[in-house]
Formats: C-alpha cells, sequence, structure tokens
C-alpha cells in the first residue's frame, strides 16, 4: 500500500499491546472516544485539533493516527495543510519537520482511501 500506510498499521497493533497490557485501557479509550465525538466541533475538527497538537508535541505514532482519523472524518489536504500552518505559526522549525510529515501521511492515505 506505502509506507505511511504500513506504519499506520504497525502502530495500530503497537498501541493494541501497550493497551491490553495497561490497567487503564478502558479508561483511555472512553476519554478518547468522549472526547472525539461530535459536539460543538465536529469529529473532523477535533481530529485536525489533535493532529495540530500530534505535531507540536513530535509524536509520530500520534500524527499517524490523527493523520489517519481526520482523512477518515472527510479531511482535505488543503485542511490538513491548514492545520500544519497552525503549527508552524506556533511551533516554529520543528513544527515544519513533523508537519511535512503529515502532509506526506495525509497524500497517502487520500490516495488509498
Amino acid at each position: 500500500m506505502g509506507k505511511y500506510t504500513d506504519a499506520f498499521k504497525e502502530n495500530q497493533q503497537l498501541m493494541g499491546g501497550a493497551l491490553q497490557a495497561c490497567h487503564v485501557k478502558e479508561g483511555f479509550m472512553d476519554v478518547h472516544k468522549n472526547a472525539i465525538s461530535a459536539g460543538k466541533l465536529s469529529v473532523k475538527e477535533k481530529e485536525l485539533i489533535a493532529l495540530g497538537i500530534a505535531i507540536a508535541i513530535r509524536c509520530e505514532g500520534c500524527i499517524l493516527a490523527h493523520t489517519h482519523a481526520a482523512v477518515e472524518a472527510g479531511a482535505t489536504l488543503e485542511e490538513i495543510s491548514e492545520t500544519v500552518d497552525t503549527v508552524i505559526l506556533m511551533q516554529g522549525g520543528p513544527g515544519v519537520v513533523y508537519s511535512g510529515k503529515a502532509i506526506a501521511m495525509a497524500k497517502e492515505f487520500l490516495e488509498n482511501k
């Protein structure tokens, strides 16, 4: 499929294994479900926010997960690019490197959707 699609699948397996070994699995999943579900903000908007934070904290697994989730929620490359612009505004140089990864991931996920 592609480099990032394969990495996404591996990331999902690693997260699943980590959560299985962890005592707070259900709590974490409940927090995720409640935080990301639609309210005043749509799921897509929340995933774009989560993506921006993931880039800012340089969590590659989080970038994979939230880029994929944003695409699945209907985000376009243009919307992901605007999210990246905001990260760069707020973070500067390091945001540029990780933002480039998010753009490359989004392109691959969109191609394979």
